[in-house]
């Protein structure tokens, strides 16, 4: 196992401790993206996604490991209207790989309740 993915799956498995916390401190949430490091290798961010409020279209130039600190349906969608559904459970971590040059995608959680994710991209990773 390449290094880069080995140290995205610990920092995986070491963000899935913190879902019961993240639970109790989510009691306000609001669609938001809140950067948590940011190195020559990794980037992380937290998301939180309301209810049927898409987020902007956007691009992933590497690969990212997903975890779900709150899961749920999110449906991922391209400018074409095609949807790509993931089912994500609370406190698992999921793949997802680098998006193809020039294309898009907005991110929609199909279910009632806020989904909160941790993203952890690989920057040197294509």
């Amino acid at each position: 196992m390449k290094p880069l993915i080995r140290a995205a799956v610990f920092v995986a498995a070491a963000l899935s401790a913190s879902v019961v916390i993240s639970q109790v401190e989510n009691k306000t949430a609001q669609t938001q993206r809140t950067p948590q490091f940011d190195n020559d290798a990794v980037k992380v961010w937290k998301t939180v996604v309301l209810p049927h409020q898409p987020l902007a279209m956007h691009h992933h130039d590497h690969p990212r490991v997903i975890i779900a600190l709150t899961g749920g349906t999110m449906n991922i969608v391209d400018p074409s209207g095609a949807v790509e559904t993931h089912q994500w459970e609370t406190g698992k971590a999921y793949w997802l790989p680098s998006m193809a040059p020039n294309t898009l995608h907005s991110d929609v959680n199909a279910g009632d309740k806020p989904m909160e994710v941790m993203v952890v991209e690989l920057e040197k990773e294509k």
